[in-house]
């Protein structure tokens, strides 16, 4: 943030002349002489904070572009399935981060992670890019190596087929960094050719990003797991608020977070905690689960009729999703946070997160105004559902079973508007909550 209050990260708009970056001399890896960087702190509209920085050098022609993330490193990794089977699959916009590896399953390829730099480009260009460095010292192979360079022009003249779509194919970026992005241009809907997966990252792979536990990097200071050691500890915190300091996850200050454990009626211990940035005016809202990850996931749908309904007591935890299947609508789990709240609550956020600036504009081109006409369109229903207009039902899916929707019945029966399955995870929901390498039996042994 400036002291002014207004942010650094501007709007990633290419109508917007204001987003002006900032020139600094800096030297060349090509030929050590002088040449020029530009840096550009910018939001990608349903994404988050990036640098880009452009490197041009006069003297030796060597240019370079590259793209960071403007926050913090997520908790998970991230990995996207992509079925590209229409050209405008081919313009849809592309962040790649340094950690990033692309698969093309069809042609059996793969760009390994850390193989290239960062960049803002398209499926297409992500293309052209391989098709580059794969044409990258030919002329020199086809004189010292000419199979070896028959080989490569056969393979090149694949991956331009695919520029063509004479078939459908499958592209997958994963990154252990969480920083990548493939877009959507269904939004708000699902969109139904992409899949995408978070995962919890190893040991390994944490240490690959420069991320270390406090026990790895001081033996000598144990981690306190207060809740985890001792259940009781949290009927004894029953009513207390206690507070401890951070940062703000908008500004980066200092400020104050409260925390306070309390009992969901009919479910069980939460632990809700509430930050205000003084500075910057930031708020945020958390809920985590008392306990730990429940025997089995929980599928709940409650159809929405009235005013009673919106007023139904509502956890949802970090790894539960939110679908409306009225609006083809899906949130995915940490989209939303953990939250304990209303329905209509719950809608409202979802609606505020949509509103957000930076989710109802795009770069300025003849689709992106298509997508904000979509949009709009959305808003409107969903303005109409908040206004008891329109019927819908709500599901939350949580593989963990941390979430929960409050019955208008008193003796603990579900009303007839709630329907709540519970179910067995299958190997892809244990991966993604860490259960599949979780020792129970023997941990203490090494």
């Amino acid at each position: 943030m400036c002291s002014n209050g207004n942010s650094i990260f501007k709007e990633f708009n290419a109508d917007e002349l204001a987003n002006e970056a900032t020139v600094v001399e800096s030297l060349c890896m090509q030929c050590y002489g002088n040449g020029i960087t530009r840096l550009l702190l910018t939001k990608i509209p349903y994404y988050k904070d990036v640098v880009i920085s452009s490197f041009t050098c006069k003297s030796c022609g060597y240019w370079n572009n590259e793209i960071k993330p403007g926050g913090p490193i997520p908790e998970k990794g991230i990995r996207y399935n992509l079925n590209v089977c229409e050209s405008s699959d081919l313009n849809r916009k592309v962040v790649k981060s340094d950690y990033a590896s692309v698969k093309i399953l069809e042609l059996d390829f793969e760009v390994p992670a850390k193989s290239q730099k960062g960049e803002i480009t398209t499926v297409e260009g992500v293309i052209d890019r391989s098709i580059s460095g794969l044409k990258q010292d030919q002329d020199t192979r086809r004189v010292e190596h000419p199979d070896i360079a028959k080989q490569i022009d056969e393979f090149v003249g694949k991956l331009e087929k695919l520029k063509n779509l004479e078939s459908p194919f499958t592209l997958i970026l994963d990154d252990i960094s969480g920083n990548s992005f493939i877009e959507n241009p269904f939004i708000p809907g699902k969109d139904p050719r992409c899949i995408i997966h978070n995962y919890i990252r190893t040991k390994e792979q944490d240490h690959e990003l420069g991320v270390f536990t406090h026990e790895e990097v001081d033996e000598n200071n144990p981690i306190l797991h207060p809740i985890q050691e001792n259940e009781n500890l949290l009927q004894d915190l029953q009513g207390e608020v206690l507070q401890f300091p951070t940062n703000c996850n908008n500004c980066g200050a200092l400020c104050e977070t409260n925390m306070k454990v309390t009992n969901i009626p009919h479910f069980k211990d939460v632990v809700i905690m509430a930050t205000l940035c003084e500075k910057c005016g930031n708020r945020t809202n958390e809920v985590k689960s008392g306990g730990g990850i429940e025997p089995h996931g929980v599928h709940i749908e409650v159809d929405i009729h009235g005013k009673e309904d919106f007023s139904r007591d509502l956890l949802k935890s970090e790894t539960c999703s939110l679908s409306i299947p009225q609006l083809d609508l899906e949130v995915g789990p940490w989209a939303l946070g953990g939250r304990f709240t209303t329905v209509e609550g719950l809608l409202t956020a979802v609606k505020d997160q949509l509103s957000d600036p930076r989710y109802n504009h795009m770069v300025g081109d003849s689709q992106d105004t298509e997508q904000k006409d979509k949009l709009q369109e959305f808003m409107t229903k969903f303005n109409e559902i908040l206004e008891g207009k329109r019927m819908v039902t709500v599901i939350l899916d949580d593989p963990a079973g941390n979430s929960y929707i409050q019955s208008l019945k008193d003796d603990d029966q579900l009303d007839d508007n709630l329907r709540v399955t519970k179910y067995e995870r299958n190997f892809d929901q244990n991966e993604e909550l860490g259960l599949n390498d979780m020792k129970t039996e023997n941990y203490e042994e090494n």
